[in-house]
């Protein structure tokens, strides 16, 4: 049991905000160790998963109103700005905000939502060949993994989103998207992106993660796409499955 709830908040909002990373309740759990094997006084009794918990509702509760928020997404709690105060915080970094592609962008979308895929099938969606850049950036950012290959003759690669994904687009699950048929736009999954044709030469340039309102964009240098529809393939897995 921890000392009390006030003193049990105070430990996971310190943890949290000295991360620099998502923290999920197993993590906050281990920092608190074993008692019976150790002798340092400083470190409370072990709380249970539901103390931890319940300490960190109340520590969201605390935080409505204020300019940071106790966020839950896909790796864990983390503080945040809320989004409502990001564009205004972004302020702090003279870099410009680096665009997206609108291509990059569908691509990530058609993957979040008809996991697991493979490009072919991604391109047949889009009715246009995704670009070798894409999904290498993809790859790099972690926002994609692969997890397969489809059981089909040449054994296509299978993608699927990551935990990274759910935490930079700030959700806790892939549940938390919105239906698709509640979007319009592809924009409207990020509407704090710039979709704009990118210029042809951008700086390699990261904007530091302060929270979901703020653009953590990275520049995105996309080969022009060609039409090159292809067929169906099975949808049969052969699964290296790193269930998110």
């Amino acid at each position: 049991m921890a000392d009390n709830s006030d003193d049990l908040k105070a430990r996971l909002e310190a943890a949290i905000f000295a991360a620099g990373e998502p923290l999920s309740v197993e993590r906050l759990m281990s920092l608190f160790g074993d008692p019976d094997q150790s002798n340092d006084e400083t470190v409370p009794a072990a709380p249970g998963r539901k103390e931890i918990s319940q300490a960190l509702q109340s520590l969201q509760t605390d935080y409505l109103g204020r300019g940071v928020e106790l966020k839950r997404v896909g790796s864990g709690y983390r503080f945040q700005v809320v989004p409502d105060l990001g564009g205004w915080v972004s302020r702090l970094w003279q870099e410009k905000p680096v665009r997206y592609s609108r291509a990059l962008l569908e691509t990530l979308a058609i993957i979040a939502y008809r996991q697991p895929v493979t490009r072919a099938e991604i391109e047949e969606i889009r009715g246009v060949s995704v670009s070798t850049s894409i999904m290498k950036n993809l790859l790099q950012r972690e926002w994609v993994k692969t997890v397969g290959h489809r059981d089909v003759p040449g054994r296509p690669t299978v993608y699927a989103t990551t935990r990274q994904f759910l935490d930079h687009f700030n959700v806790a699950s892939l549940a938390e998207l919105p239906a698709l048929d509640e979007i319009r736009d592809i924009a409207d999954l990020t509407p704090e992106f710039d979709f704009s044709d990118p210029p042809s030469e951008l700086n390699h340039e990261t904007v530091p993660n302060s929270g979901a309102g703020v653009s953590l964009a990275v520049e995105d240098s996309d080969a022009p796409e060609t039409a090159s529809p292809l067929p169906n393939e099975d949808n049969s897995v052969e699964p290296e499955i790193d269930d998110h």
